[in-house]
């Protein structure tokens, strides 16, 4: 933002720290209204006719704007994207395992990616990297839903999965 001795435009729409408007006024002119009361000559609209400047304390101003990026940044929701892994041929106990650290991801907030990573000849059974997938997905359908179908990329199947909005 411009401010006092930076502002080129020779005249301005000047308006009080209260909001009143003063009128359109050359730029010395409402410098020295501003230095009389110990403020700042803002430029806030500088593509109307005459720019628009206002009487107000800048440092005061910056800081609260500060505070309420501050505040936007702290309600902000960061979604990580957690990854479980699984092989075409995975065991019962070893499927609840993930399921269970799956779930957690999913309650957290978090979007999961689910893959299963072919080894070996087991890249001739696709069919069973697909049937994992979707067990998961059958598992998880209450509390999440389907981002991206399984599909392939490499030696490996992925899938995504992101949490249910209770919002909606």
């Amino acid at each position: 933002m411009n401010v006092n001795e930076k502002i080129r435009a020779r005249e301005v729409r000047l308006i009080d720290s209260n909001g009143d408007q003063l009128g359109v006024k050359s730029r010395q002119e409402a410098l020295e209204i501003a230095q009389t009361r110990n403020l700042d000559l803002v430029l806030v609209a500088p593509n109307a006719k005459p720019p628009v400047c206002r009487i107000m304390d800048y440092g005061k101003y910056r800081y609260e704007q500060q505070k309420k990026e501050k505040e936007a940044r702290k309600k902000q929701k960061v979604i990580n994207v957690k990854e479980v892994r699984f092989t075409p041929g995975i065991g019962d106990h070893d499927f609840e395992t993930k399921l269970k650290n799956a779930r957690k991801f999913l309650a957290k907030g978090d979007k999961l990616k689910a893959s299963v990573r072919f080894r070996g000849r087991a890249i001739t059974h696709k069919e069973l990297g697909k049937e994992v997938l979707t067990r998961l997905a059958e598992e998880l359908k209450d509390i999440a839903t389907i981002e991206s179908k399984p599909k392939m990329e490499g030696r490996n199947m992925f899938m995504m999965l992101a949490p249910v909005n209770e919002k909606n």
